[in-house]
């Protein structure tokens, strides 16, 4: 019996099709915006369910190595805006995004408390690492130049605001062709929030550089942290078990700087 034929006869076997899965992994390295300090790292195990990305496990480490927070991104309910659930163990503060009836409601838990809201359905919602779905289902227009806008769930405001992103130009990253673009708030807030950049491999497939404002507070738990995050050329395929470790670690309190 032909390979082909076997794998057709082995997918309609309850179970099967939800076997077929493959998990990657990568590491990011969070610099301060002059390169000089080493921030912390970010480790990314992304789970692949019959070659579609299912959930990401973050953990982050400050530079001495020890595991302070965690997030699982879970992107079954939407591409754009996934569910996630980020824990800092520095600040004792939690944060995420959940689906409930079909709309996305961001919450967060920390020193004044547990408080949730339910947010105002937006056909171009986009929410922590579904920024990188966005990116590549808007690449065509974006390499033409044309402005793309979006909406930016941010849980620790209870609320979404406006962005829009934009190509720059042509850039190098490692001797490799890649492309960079520019986040920036719309209406009057732009005026005063700074921009962030993001550089990507010629092709969409690969955040290559982020510069800005990171998703990690600072040592006092009052403001993120502006960072140079490097990630490598390509990730490698690791063992799920990995990815399991991951999940379960003990995170644990250290200073950033």
């Amino acid at each position: 019996m032909p390979k082909s034929a076997i794998l057709l006869l082995l997918l309609t076997i309850p179970g099967f099709a939800a076997a077929i899965e493959s998990v990657r992994f990568e590491q990011g390295q969070a610099w301060d915006m002059q390169k000089k300090r080493l921030l912390y790292t970010e480790s990314h195990w992304t789970r692949f369910e019959n070659n579609l990305l299912s959930v990401r496990t973050v953990l982050y480490r400050c530079a001495d190595g020890t595991p302070f927070a965690r997030k699982v991104v879970s992107y079954t309910p939407s591409r754009l805006a996934p569910a996630f659930d980020f824990k800092d163990a520095r600040l004792d503060y939690r944060e995420g995004l959940r689906w409930k009836n079909g709309r996305a409601n961001v919450w967060f838990d920390g020193s004044d408390g547990y408080r949730e809201r339910q947010l105002q359905n937006a056909p171009n919602l986009v929410a922590d690492a579904g920024f990188d779905s966005f990116i590549r289902s808007r690449w065509p227009q974006l390499l033409s130049g044309y402005r793309q806008q979006l909406q930016f769930a941010v849980p620790s405001r209870l609320d979404s605001y406006g962005f829009h992103l934009q190509r720059i130009g042509p850039a190098v990253y490692r001797e490799q062709a890649a492309q960079t673009f520019r986040l920036g708030l719309d209406g009057w807030l732009g005026l005063v929030a700074p921009d962030i950049e993001v550089t990507y491999s010629s092709n969409g497939n690969r955040l290559l550089r982020f510069k800005g404002l990171s998703n990690i507070r600072g040592d006092d738990g009052r403001s993120p942290l502006r960072a140079l995050i490097e990630f490598p050329l390509a990730d490698r395929e690791v063992p799920a078990a990995d990815k399991n470790r991951a999940q379960s670690v003990l995170l644990k309190s250290c200073q950033l700087s």
